[in-house]
């Protein structure tokens, strides 16, 4: 039986659909209780490390910000073993100094998304409230910035990530809004996707893609969507190259505290009988029940096969 396990897994953003750099490719589909992953997942090895690649938007790029499947994405990728997660995701800038065609490894995030996306799996019975101070994980960042310079990208260690609801891009106040509150780039797919990771307890890092200058920038065209694509185009190489240097940089058995997000942060009081754990929330707080120890693992996921649709409910 083929191994359906993976360790790192990739979300690729605006321009990155696949990694052909893969070896030992295949293709399954995830059941998850919050419905389809926004793709089948591709699972493979890179440098001898065990990954599943899955794109944001779904191939051909079909799926905007608000409605892609954050809760599915995250959830399939920890159903599968997964404890770290590499984000890709196309940005503007609204810094002179973030120029289009730089890497940047923000370490903070405001979310300007309007509640229309789900931000949590604990919504029936189980209250939990995870630490987020730091919505990327404090280890993988500086691995990040390594790897991206590595690549040969001008890059930027740190900045604010402003998430907003799309799928327009800015107007000009908006723009100058957000650059008086000091972001440093703008993107619209950071949120829910960081708060989701955490609850997961997945170690979770953007390397976010200059696109453009937003519209805050005086004499400079506003920006379009086929001037964003043309330079995802030429950035693709440079997001593969980064990719790939940082995989071999990480180590996959590290322990971290965001793979212990939920150790404090359960309010409910799961020793009573009328708090119902439900199969989906036992994947996410198996190890934190009565009775459990802190090694238990939930029962491994039913794979399909690829171009078999899975059966989900919620």
């Amino acid at each position: 039986m083929p191994d359906t396990t993976a360790d790192i897994g990739i979300i690729g953003g605006s321009g990155l659909y696949n990694l052909p750099e893969l070896t030992s490719v295949r293709s399954v589909r995830v059941p998850t209780p919050f419905g389809e992953a926004s793709e089948e997942l591709t699972l493979g090895v890179l440098g001898g490390r065990k990954l599943a690649f899955l794109p944001r938007h779904g191939r051909g790029h079909r799926l905007s910000p608000t409605h892609i499947p954050y809760r599915a994405n995250i959830y399939a990728l920890k159903s599968i073993g997964v404890r770290q997660v590499i984000s890709l995701s196309a940005v503007g800038s609204l810094r002179e100094e973030y120029a289009p065609g730089h890497l940047v490894i923000p370490d903070q995030l405001v979310d300007r998304t309007r509640g229309s996306r789900a931000s949590s799996f604990f919504t029936d019975g189980i209250v939990a409230h995870v630490p987020f101070a730091s919505p990327f994980c404090d280890r993988l960042r500086p691995l990040a910035s390594q790897a991206a310079m590595a690549a040969g990208a001008t890059t930027h260690q740190g900045g604010v990530y402003c998430c907003m609801e799309g799928p327009q891009f800015s107007t000009r106040s908006e723009s100058e809004l957000y650059r008086a509150w000091g972001a440093d780039v703008i993107g619209m797919t950071a949120a829910p996707e960081a708060h989701l990771a955490r609850e997961a307890e997945l170690c979770y890092v953007t390397v976010a893609m200059v696109t453009d200058y937003d519209c805050w920038r005086p004499g400079d065209e506003t920006v379009t969507a086929d001037a964003v694509a043309a330079v995802m185009a030429r950035n693709v190489e440079l997001a593969r190259a980064t990719i790939a240097a940082l995989v071999h940089a990480v180590d996959t058995a590290a322990e971290c505290s965001c793979q212990h997000a939920l150790a404090n942060a359960i309010l409910t009081d799961l020793r009573h009988g009328h708090c119902a754990v439900q199969a989906k929330e036992a994947l996410l707080i198996g190890k934190y029940l009565p009775g459990s120890a802190a090694s238990t693992s939930p029962a491994a996921p039913r794979l399909l096969p690829s171009g078999h649709a899975p059966s989900a409910s919620g």
